[in-house]
């Protein structure tokens, strides 16, 4: 029978386990380009305003069509949806880039990184202003 050594069998499980960390760790690398390829439209549908409490009753945003669209990445078809303030034709092509790490991920998203805040964030906000500006009137906690 075959019997190897100790330090071989520590330098098999050292580089295994390098080979499983860099693995992962290209799993979670920020660093890597997205690819680009073209979508198509599959349907466009125009959404009204939504009044609710979340949104205090303002409109957050002009963007009212909802776009739906599919891509192909990676063998497969993915599909999206994201808003846009103007319609757009069934069929219509506009490229779109994607994660080859997670082909799921898309730039075109509703999901996608925003920098707008929620309204609602400011409606809260400003409720507990008021609520510590009107304890502070009444002489505080009794």
């Amino acid at each position: 029978m075959f019997d190897e050594s100790a330090d071989t069998r520590e330098d098999r499980v050292r580089n295994s386990t390098n080979s499983i960390a860099s693995t992962f760790a290209q799993a979670f690398d920020a660093s890597v380009p997205w690819l680009e390829t073209q979508a198509e439209v599959t349907a466009c549908r125009y959404e009204f305003a939504r009044m609710n409490t979340l949104s205090l009753g303002i409109a957050t945003s002009r963007k009212q069509f909802v776009v739906s669209f599919s891509y192909y990445a990676h063998a497969k078809t993915f599909c999206d949806e994201f808003t846009s303030p103007v319609a757009m034709g069934k069929s219509e092509t506009f490229p779109v880039f994607y994660n080859p790490l997670n082909p799921q991920q898309n730039s075109r998203s509703v999901s996608a990184p925003t920098s707008g805040v929620p309204v609602f964030v400011y409606g809260v906000a400003g409720s507990i202003v008021i609520s510590l500006l009107y304890i502070a009137m009444m002489g505080g906690c009794q």
